[in-house]
């Protein structure tokens, strides 16, 4: 498991230990997928319209990923956006995998 180093960035919204809590046992999820460590900057902001919106940028040695999820509620949209970035996660690790598995039968 690796090292996570979460900030998180409010915009237009008041900041809540819950949400910041709620953010970081989300994104420490991810580190299982990752030997490296892995730094996260999250940003939770609610527009004019009532829309509220979560962006991750994730980054690991050889590995930057980005995410962007919108709904009416920012715990929903934080759990969508952890959902699709963990595929990305876990199609990269997958991908070094087959890199290994070809390279050792050369």
């Amino acid at each position: 498991m690796a090292d996570v180093k979460v900030s998180v960035t409010f915009r237009h919204t008041a900041p809540t230990d819950a949400l910041k809590r709620y953010v970081e046992a989300k994104v420490h999820r991810l580190g299982k997928f990752s030997d490296r460590p892995v730094e996260a900057h999250v940003v939770l902001s609610v527009d004019a319209k009532q829309r509220h919106f979560a962006e991750i940028e994730l980054r690991s040695r050889g590995l930057t990923i980005h995410g962007r999820e919108e709904t009416d509620d920012l715990y929903s949209a934080i759990d969508l956006l952890m959902g699709k970035v963990g595929r990305q996660v876990q199609k990269h690790k997958e991908k070094i995998k087959l890199e290994r598995r070809r390279n050792a039968q050369d």
